[in-house]
């Protein structure tokens, strides 16, 4: 049974020459990924010590250093430190340390070695990246989400998306970037108020036009995740003509549609998922994505969902619909080089 109380558990302060030293001075060799407000290097420690390892003769870890200078950013520093060192739960990144010595302001993080979800989706390259797989990433990532929601103190992410989902080498996900997160609505208040922050193509309506914050803005970023998840493509993306595409604009019309569901399907899930698994996950996708708050399922809701999809594939195996994967495969083509006055298009308005 997950304890849903928010503890504080003991993390290391460490020296900066520590950090400095399990980086190779912060090499770019090392470098894992770059932010507004920071960047992530590549680290080695020993367990036993907490005192710099040489690369690989050490444990690895990610040592997300924040920029000089920058008043948000330190804001965001102390928001994410003050919530994952009371955080502990499989599916949220584990908090190792931290490091606030003289002007550096560092936080050091478990190394999930597959790096972001949508990394791997803009890569394209992962051919581990099946249905089954990604319905592993998606129930765990909803768990985590489940866990913040549930706390005795609600926690509200306020920034879920899939750059935020980072994966280890089995594809467990985990939640990171907690700098956005937010207590929730206390007191029998519907809601806490604030400043429209978090990702262009994650809102939620309701958040862009008032500053009302709920769990269940969450679960439409979460359902844009999902949407994610299934198409192979990310939030916005940048069109031939050089605009910019939603991706929820684009997709959402097909989420109800069974005849014309396979244009979203990403075709390099092949055939291992089935039209049948397809419809649900479109469902509970849709279902996250209500311009209605209260017609949003809760995270418990979706994480029930979506363990049913995925026992249904341990118990009986994947069924290919060979037909299915050659509709998605044509209209995928005719998508990605710019023919969008097909078929599929045509349905969602374009």
């Amino acid at each position: 049974m997950i304890d849903n109380k928010l503890h504080v558990y003991n993390i290391t302060s460490f020296g900066y020459n520590t950090l400095k030293a399990s980086t190779q001075k912060f090499s770019m060799k090392n470098l894992l990924g770059e932010g507004g407000s920071g960047d992530v290097f590549k680290g080695w420690i020993h367990l036993s010590t907490m005192t710099a390892a040489k690369p690989k003769g050490g444990h690895p870890i990610a040592v997300k250093r924040l920029k000089k200078g920058r008043l948000q950013g330190r804001e965001e520093w102390m928001t994410e430190l003050s919530f994952l060192k009371r955080l502990n739960h499989p599916n949220v990144v584990k908090i190792i340390g931290y490091c606030c010595e003289d002007d550096h302001s560092i936080l050091v993080f478990e190394y999930m070695p597959k790096g972001s979800l949508e990394a791997i989706l803009l890569q394209g390259r992962d051919n581990d990246l099946n249905w089954s797989t990604r319905l592993k990433i998606a129930v765990g990532s909803a768990k985590g989400l489940e866990y913040l929601h549930g706390t005795n103190s609600p926690v509200i992410h306020r920034d879920m998306k899939s750059s935020n989902i980072l994966l280890d080498n089995d594809y467990t996900p985990k939640i990171s970037d907690f700098g956005l997160a937010k207590l929730g609505p206390q007191n029998d208040r519907s809601h806490t108020s604030s400043r429209v922050l978090g990702t262009k193509g994650y809102f939620a309506p309701e958040y862009v036009g008032t500053g009302h914050l709920t769990m269940k803005t969450d679960v439409y970023s979460f359902g844009v995740v999902l949407l994610e998840i299934l198409s192979g493509r990310v939030a916005v993306t940048r069109s031939y003509s050089g605009g910019l595409e939603d991706l929820v604009e684009w997709g959402k019309p097909f989420l109800n549609s069974k005849p014309q569901l396979h244009c979203i399907i990403d075709k390099k899930m092949g055939n291992t998922i089935t039209r049948k698994d397809a419809n649900k996950f479109a469902k509970i996708i849709h279902q996250c994505l209500d311009r209605k708050p209260k017609r949003r399922p809760t995270m418990t809701e979706v994480v029930r969902l979506l363990e049913e999809l995925e026992q249904g594939i341990n118990q009986n195996g994947q069924k290919p619909v060979h037909s299915f994967k050659r509709k998605q495969e044509h209209n995928h083509s005719q998508y990605l080089h710019g023919q969008t006055k097909d078929y599929c298009s045509t349905v969602s308005g374009a």
